[in-house]
């Protein structure tokens, strides 16, 4: 009985861990990867001012690997984000120097400008019908060379204070000693991870799914507390949380709750899963696609700001590669190229291995042609381990959205009950 009770407790925890294989190799990776260049770094790596360097300088890729997760989900790309980043960068910074309109006026109309691009692009792939890839290019050449126009080949700065706070300013209320509202902040956030590990175990244990032991999941919470405690205490140690890094937290939050329990996240997997099916089963197809891309336009200018914030200047140069960048984030971290998978911490742990990459080796002095060579070895990696696990698990098993049925073109009521559960899973794991 014991050996029965045995066998069936591995089998469950077998099957848990083949459904989220991308999800728990890139989180393994990342620690790995982390643990080598402190160690390579001399422990320079984990250092307070370089942790918050590392927020400060990939926050904009954080927000585009996001938006470019959900895209990809879908079935999609985006080649044009790094020009419209560049674009709605280049016409703040016109709007805060050349026309004097305050900081709170130009943020919101940098993200309306985001969101009218993304219109743009997501009419011509939803609507009209024309791939993404080539509305997507085009988009990348138009928007780098209204960059160029209205820049006139020329960089602006520098740009008042009340923006580049927005990418360098830190939680306020530094004191002596440690930044006690970004120790709060460590435990708010350790303490909601928690509860959202043990609410979806319960959630999946009701629901019948495999689900690891209690002991396995009080070790993860315990890591996971451990981590973010760490983190926080080594910011806390500096000058505190940066602002853009409570930003990211908001958007993470934000896309993770959209995307696992809501009815838009659950079209967007169906979409991927299989459009002719979710169109029958009553989902808006079109409409799904084309708000997908208006998203990726606002959180586009979103990086844009943040940018150039950093920056001080709005600068002809840039953007360039970020859309590159961004996508592998999302392959990287889980998304497939046939659309359908992928989850928004997926895509957060593939834009930190990038980031963690870029300045590990930046710290022991590799060169950027080496830099670039291993950057495009690891994303060849990440992808061919997904089509690895795809032939080993089943074309269907790892899918967090509706199963493709190539045999049937109806979608049934068990198959929109898995593109909630499945999703549960796979953020859980995150």
């Amino acid at each position: 009985m014991k050996q029965t009770t045995k066998t069936s407790v591995i089998a469950r925890i077998g099957a848990l861990l083949r459904g989220n294989a991308r999800q728990y190799g890139m989180a393994i990776a990342l620690v790995a990867i982390i643990i080598l260049f402190q160690v390579l770094t001399g422990g320079l790596l984990l250092t307070p001012l370089n942790i918050t360097n590392l927020i400060m300088q990939n926050s904009y890729i954080l927000i585009l690997a996001i938006g470019m997760m959900l895209v990809i989900v879908t079935g999609h790309i985006d080649l044009s984000v790094g020009s419209v980043v560049a674009f709605t960068g280049a016409v703040s910074a016109i709007m805060l120097t050349s026309w004097g309109l305050p900081t709170v006026v130009v943020v919101p109309a940098a993200l309306l400008l985001g969101a009218l691009i993304g219109a743009w692009q997501g009419l011509w792939v939803a609507y009209v019908g024309v791939p993404a890839f080539i509305v997507t290019l085009a988009g990348m050449l138009i928007f780098r060379g209204a960059t160029l126009a209205v820049l006139g080949g020329e960089s602006i700065a520098p740009l008042p204070q009340s923006l580049r706070v927005i990418a360098s300013g830190f939680l306020p209320g530094q004191g002596d000693g440690l930044h006690l509202p970004t120790l709060v902040v460590g435990l708010v956030g350790a303490a909601a991870i928690v509860f959202i590990q043990w609410r979806s175990r319960a959630r999946s244990i009701a629901r019948g799914l495999p689900v690891s032991t209690a002991a396995a999941t009080a070790t993860g919470s315990a890591l996971v507390v451990a981590a973010i405690l760490a983190f926080t205490y080594a910011l806390a140690d500096y000058n505190g949380l940066p602002l853009v890094g409570v930003l990211l937290i908001a958007l993470i939050i934000g896309y993770s709750f959209a995307m696992r329990s809501t009815t838009m996240g659950r079209r967007v997997y169906a979409v991927g899963g299989s459009e002719r099916a979710a169109a029958l089963s009553g989902v808006k197809t079109k409409r799904t696609t084309f708000w997908v891309f208006v998203n990726m336009g606002t959180l586009s200018a979103l990086a844009g700001l943040i940018f150039t914030a950093r920056l001080n200047a709005a600068t002809p140069g840039a953007g360039t590669m970020f859309e590159l960048d961004a996508i592998a984030a999302a392959f990287i971290g889980g998304a497939s190229a046939a659309g359908g998978v992928g989850t928004v911490i997926g895509g957060v742990i593939g834009a930190l291995v990038m980031g963690v990459l870029n300045n590990g080796m930046s710290l022991i002095g590799l060169g950027v042609d080496w830099q670039q060579l291993i950057k495009g070895l690891v994303l060849l990696l990440a992808v061919a381990f997904d089509i690895y696990n795809k032939r080993r698990v089943g074309s269907g098993a790892a899918m967090p959205g509706f199963r493709r049925r190539a045999r049937s073109g109806s979608q049934s009521s068990e198959d929109t009950s898995t593109a909630s559960t499945s999703e549960d899973r796979s953020t859980t794991s995150g």
